[in-house]
């Protein structure tokens, strides 16, 4: 499992820049993003991983869904950050 996933991190390059976002999963080079509103669980933003920014909190309950292997939901997501904020 890549080190990057479940943890939240803000964009700091594009149009989406200064949103926060959960990395749903990543390889190498890009990361996979969700919000829960625009971007779902589905269909998650690909965006390099230089531009974005990593917090340096996690959330609970969207890590231990991720590591059990456990469906991840919109509203999990989007609940996580609101709480964050």
């Amino acid at each position: 499992m890549n080190k990057y996933i479940g943890c939240f991190a803000t964009s700091i390059a594009g149009n989406d820049h200064n949103n926060i976002y959960v990395i749903i999963d990543a390889d190498d080079e890009y990361g996979y993003l969700g919000d829960g509103k625009i971007r779902k669980v589905n269909n998650p933003k690909k965006k390099k991983l230089k531009h974005v920014q990593l917090i340096k909190r996690t959330d609970d309950t969207i890590t231990g869904r991720i590591n059990n292997n456990v469906a991840l939901s919109n509203e999990d997501i989007k609940y996580a950050i609101k709480n964050i904020q």
